[in-house]
């Protein structure tokens, strides 16, 4: 890709001297009357967009960026006939190369969507750098004509203009505004506000009716001034869901890209379906009425439906002793889960939520030092919802990201960085033990102000597994599917719980000593309350990305 000469110092090599692929090859997606996904093209409203992998590398540098390794910057080639270039690509050297951009054509009968710009400012050079690089670099910003917005960088090694023609500038109404995303380059660090830094970009509003779309651009900026300049592209053809797939090939999706979720070896609390759940014994609470629980039935239609989660209802686990003892631990052979899809980034990907039912959250375990000291109930609830997210393009069908969920937050991972289930293209994500928050890699991952205290989050590979494709159903899409009538319980999943904080930490403290109880009370102070009152967990309506990205 490209014809640059190595520098005297180049290393050998490097992570991005390769291409991600898929470990397996993708099989063809089921076809669709008139739908666009999978066809390579989007269709935003007269305004033809094409995804293209396909680069040639115009300036390479071996330092600075993340890891310290250099970024390289790209230009799109093998652009289909007719379309245009609307920005250049760029990336960090410590991954493999796996990116993208969007190239444009105009469609429309109407006035020009894409001219070329009036003119260029130069950005940035990276001429009078002594650092380890190809050649030296010069970024230029397009001058969008009036009426018209630039979306994309122009990167070249000479410090001549480019010419007109090298890119196309986008009509206003096509466009929207975006924000950066991850750190690319630059000499200091990603949050130094004085550096030049090159940032990836993606649009500022993500819900599922935004009509964002990213181009896949980099921003270069000087002081902080990241995004200003640059825009998003607009979907004005979003309200036709053209692009999303239909439910077989959504089918055809899950059954190629379903998780495989391992558990603790040491777990005891796991998955089981809603439906064993409800036919367990779980019991419907109504305030004002508590001595009077009511059996749900097996498919939940006796649930309330609709409202707010406004304390009147709630879910708990079976009276009887025994019976509550079986509920709390799952039933992973009953296990199904359950899918969200949703339009993102303005209809141009596709989020499969997979979501997860466990019937209790076990207690959490405190890491001091070498000690690992047992938190009573700490951090018990009834009715845990997790999730992980698949984000996958419309143009191809090909994973993206992936999120994986993690107490009240998260992390997407990009699919290079994913392990994958034996040679397939189905990725792994480690539940942690008795908490159930997901992680891409096995371990232990600490909540606490550095790796020697906090509670403890530990993942490892087990018999205990969880096939996401063996048993699943699609419970919300844009496409219309019956939703059972549990997702729109939009009421507690769990009592309302209160931990008598001094009680516990009372307890731990009666058996440490000297210099490992201070390290404990130091824990204590810094401890999300969420480990101490449970309010009952909401099911997955309730989440505020519901109808939004993972934040």
């Amino acid at each position: 890709m490209g014809n640059c000469l190595p520098s005297q110092n180049e290393p050998q090599t490097r992570p991005i001297d390769s291409a991600f692929k898929l470990p397996s090859p993708l099989p063809t997606w089921p076809s669709s009357s008139g739908g666009e996904f999978g066809s390579g093209y989007i269709d935003l409203g007269g305004l033809h967009v094409c995804q293209i992998s396909a680069f040639k590398k115009v300036w390479v540098t071996y330092e600075g960026g993340p890891d310290n390794l250099g970024a390289t910057i790209f230009e799109p080639s093998s652009i289909p006939d007719g379309f245009s270039v609307l920005g250049y690509y760029g990336q960090p050297n410590n991954q493999p190369l796996f990116g993208w951009v969007l190239v444009g054509k105009d469609n429309s009968t109407g006035a020009d969507i894409l001219k070329p710009p009036s003119d260029y400012t130069l950005v940035w050079s990276s001429e009078a750098l002594k650092i380890n690089q190809t050649t030296p670099a010069y970024i230029w910003l397009p001058v969008p004509p009036e009426g018209y917005k630039a979306v994309g960088h122009v990167v070249t090694t000479s410090p001549e203009k480019p010419p007109a023609d090298k890119i196309r500038c986008v009509r206003e109404d096509f466009t929207d505004n975006c924000e950066v995303e991850s750190w690319v380059w630059g000499l200091g660090s990603s949050s130094d506000p004085n550096g030049f830094n090159v940032n990836s970009l993606r649009p500022s509003n993500r819900d599922i009716e935004a009509q964002g779309v990213p181009v896949g651009t980099f921003a270069a900026n000087i002081d902080g001034s990241a995004a200003i300049s640059l825009s998003c592209l607009k979907n004005n053809n979003f309200t036709t869901f053209s692009s999303m797939p239909n439910l077989a090939q959504i089918e055809a999706l899950f059954r190629e890209y379903s998780p495989v979720v391992y558990f603790h070896p040491e777990e005891t609390y796991l998955t089981s379906s809603v439906n064993w759940y409800f036919a367990s014994g779980a019991l419907l609470y109504t305030q004002g009425d508590e001595s009077n629980p009511v059996a749900v039935n097996p498919d939940g239609e006796n649930l309330p439906q609709g409202g707010s989660n406004d304390g009147t209802y709630w879910l708990d686990l079976p009276v009887d002793e025994t019976a509550k003892e079986t509920v709390k631990k799952g039933d992973l052979k009953s296990t199904e889960v359950y899918l969200h899809v949703k339009p993102m980034l303005g209809g141009t990907f596709t989020d499969i939520v997979v979501w997860l039912f466990y019937p209790f959250n076990g207690p959490a375990t405190a890491k001091l030092g070498i000690l690992n000291i047992p938190l009573g109930r700490t951090g018990e609830h009834i009715g845990d919802w997790e999730h992980l997210t698949l984000r996958i393009s419309n143009f191809t069908g090909v994973l993206y990201r992936m999120y994986f969920s993690a107490h009240s937050s998260g992390a997407w991972v990009d699919t290079r960085d994913l392990e994958f289930s034996d040679g397939g293209n189905k990725p792994v994500a480690y539940a942690s033990r008795n908490g159930h928050a997901n992680y891409s890699a096995p371990g232990v991952v600490l909540q606490g102000p550095n790796d020697e205290i906090g509670i403890r989050n530990d993942t490892a590979k087990s018999n205990l597994v969880l096939e996401c494709g063996a048993k699943y159903s699609v419970v919300a899409a844009p496409e219309s599917v019956v939703e059972p009538a549990w997702l729109n319980y939009r009421r507690k999943w769990g009592p309302h719980i209160t931990y008598e904080l001094k009680e516990e930490v009372e307890k731990v403290e009666g058996i440490l000593t000297g210099g490992v109880k201070d390290l404990f009370q130091s824990l204590v102070n810094i401890l999300p309350n969420e480990l101490f009152e449970e309010d009952g967990p909401t099911g997955p309506k309730e989440k505020n990305f519901w109808a939004g990205d993972e934040r």
